[in-house]
């Protein structure tokens, strides 16, 4: 559960106290109806199939331990959340195909999914056409500038700033990044690029591939020409986990170390073998070590609800559970479950105490303000290694602000 912080400002106050005395919500552009319904209607559209399955299968869970919370708490304004699951199976025609059907067909008040960036960028436009609140729960690129949504995953700023230095004084300064070849992949790999760079190092190799690659036989080799000091890897879904293998049966885990910006999201170290994955240098705002009373109630919350043997509470997880409260925390401050005034209730200043610490909401972008622990694998679990509180998501504000500029619709590609 989450603890809140943020004073609620005199309109949001008003507005809550205007909306509890008329006892009746009038039917919304989004076309949420909160008089009419039974219940308060948000969509999850997560790949619950596909390749993408074993990220989104986490978040689901998460988020349905999050409703049901809150629910158990009492609902939101007199009423029961409603949730209602649609899986995407990792395929691009039913983005928005089943984003339209949540906003116009289910009437939710709010949606929450999309993994890829891909992903996101089908299913935004048809959320704000259609004025259904929109959150992006996923690590991504940064650059994103649309006052219908909130994107409370880590972004580059966050992540490489911290985790890139780290390993390169940890192993050296040379470096070979492989990547996913879209969006999310590329504009990684130029992040990662720049804080070599930065910090005087170089990048000795960089190799692209498509989500369904699974032999990596002669990249493998092109590595071992190329002699790095570690391997940085932005690889992304269930077909690039054979890297991995392949790495380690050619003997080369125990030559070449490795960090990752997406190793675990999909709980990989539980799937694969302890040796293809220890030593891996991780960098979250959430890891399952945390050692917090607050996280260690979460997981005894979460391992009752879904069972001890539960693989892993990943990242991806943890920021879907936070959205969802996130969200929560609006329509409380608003007073209503309508779009308008839930986005200006969060951009008053919002801020959660929950399980991965304090995360807070930056108005001006919509993105999150967190804390960043970088972690080890060992034996499929992590060791925290260095925590940096607070890390604010510097890139997207820079080219970003929804205060001056709230008709902006960009999703802009930061230069590095």
């Amino acid at each position: 559960m989450m603890t809140i912080n943020g004073n609620l400002s005199r309109r949001a106050l008003l507005k809550s106290m205007a909306t509890t005395a008329a006892g009746v919500g009038l039917l919304g552009a989004s076309g949420y109806a909160s008089a009419a319904d039974a219940e308060i209607k948000i969509a999850s559209l997560l790949d619950l199939s596909g390749g993408l399955d074993a990220a989104g299968k986490p978040m689901q869970d998460a988020m349905t331990l999050a409703v049901e919370e809150i629910n158990a708490a009492g609902g939101l304004l007199g009423k029961k959340i409603g949730l209602v699951t649609y899986d995407t199976q990792t395929d691009m025609r039913l983005y928005p195909q089943y984003a339209q059907q949540a906003a116009l067909k289910d009437k939710v008040a709010a949606a929450f999914g999309g993994i890829t960036s891909a992903s996101r960028e089908v299913m935004r436009p048809v959320f704000r056409r259609l004025n259904t609140l929109y959150f992006y729960n996923t690590q991504y690129e940064g650059g994103v500038c649309d006052r219908n949504i909130f994107c409370t995953g880590i972004t580059p700023a966050q992540k490489q700033s911290k985790q890139v230095p780290y390993a390169m004084k940890k192993w050296g300064k040379k470096i070979y990044t492989l990547a996913a070849d879209y969006n999310y992949g590329q504009i990684t790999a130029d992040w990662t690029r720049k804080y070599c760079v930065d910090n005087g190092g170089q990048i000795v190799g960089q190799d692209f591939f498509p989500l369904d690659v699974t032999n990596f036989g002669s990249t493998i080799q092109k590595i071992q020409e190329a002699k790095p000091d570690f391997i940085y890897t932005v690889l992304v879904g269930g077909a690039h986990q054979s890297f991995y293998r392949q790495w380690a049966a050619a003997g080369m885990n125990t030559r070449i170390p490795m960090a990752s910006t997406t190793m675990s999201i999909g709980g990989e170290q539980m799937i694969l073998a302890p040796e293809e994955t220890n030593g891996i240098l991780l960098c979250f705002n959430y890891f399952e070590a945390l050692d917090t009373p607050a996280n260690k109630a979460f997981l005894e919350r979460f391992h009752k609800r879904f069972g001890a043997d539960y693989p892993y509470v990943t990242e991806l997880a943890m920021a879907t559970y936070q959205a969802v409260y996130l969200w929560a925390e609006g329509v409380k401050r608003a007073g209503t479950a309508e779009r308008m005034p839930v986005i200006e209730a969060l951009e008053s200043g919002v801020s959660l105490d929950g399980p991965a610490g304090k995360f807070s909401l930056d108005p001006q972008t919509h993105h999150a303000v967190m804390d960043i622990n970088i972690g080890q694998i060992e034996n499929r679990k992590v060791k925290i290694l260095e925590s940096y509180a607070q890390q604010q998501p510097s890139d997207t504000s820079g080219v970003c602000d929804l205060k001056k500029n709230p008709n902006d619709n960009t999703m802009y590609v930061i230069k590095v």
